[in-house]
């Protein structure tokens, strides 16, 4: 057992949109990741996924049957996104906590610069 301090961790992390990995559990991932910008829109065939704020906060944008909407989520706060749902997160800058199947990629059915298959650890 280890414990681990996010704010710690996320001082070690100086770029944007590149998750690393702070834990794992029953085949599930923790990471952690900055966010600054607009990601890309994707969506996950198997997954969903879960965002913490630890610090800052960010927009979720989604479409979902058709329909376009955004949800703010602040600091202290998550969401989960279901798997299928087309989403894309933007922010001016915030810290962000990912809870998700180890399986999952960060751009889900999208491959681009974002993209990023080998994950490291913090």
């Amino acid at each position: 057992m280890q414990k681990i301090n996010l704010a710690q961790k996320l001082s070690l992390i100086d770029d944007h949109w590149n998750p690393r990995i702070a834990g794992e559990l029953n085949g599930q991932m923790v990471k952690l990741v900055k966010f600054q910008g607009p990601f890309t829109w994707h969506h996950h065939e198997n997954e969903d996924e879960m965002f913490f704020v630890v610090k800052g906060r960010f927009r979720m944008d989604y479409r979902d049957h058709g329909c376009d909407s955004e949800e703010w989520i602040e600091e202290g706060e998550f969401i989960i996104v279901p798997r299928g749902i087309e989403h894309r997160p933007f922010a001016e800058e915030c810290q962000v906590l990912l809870f998700e199947p180890a399986s999952t990629l960060n751009t889900g059915n999208v491959e681009n610069q974002f993209t990023r298959k080998n994950l490291n650890q913090v």
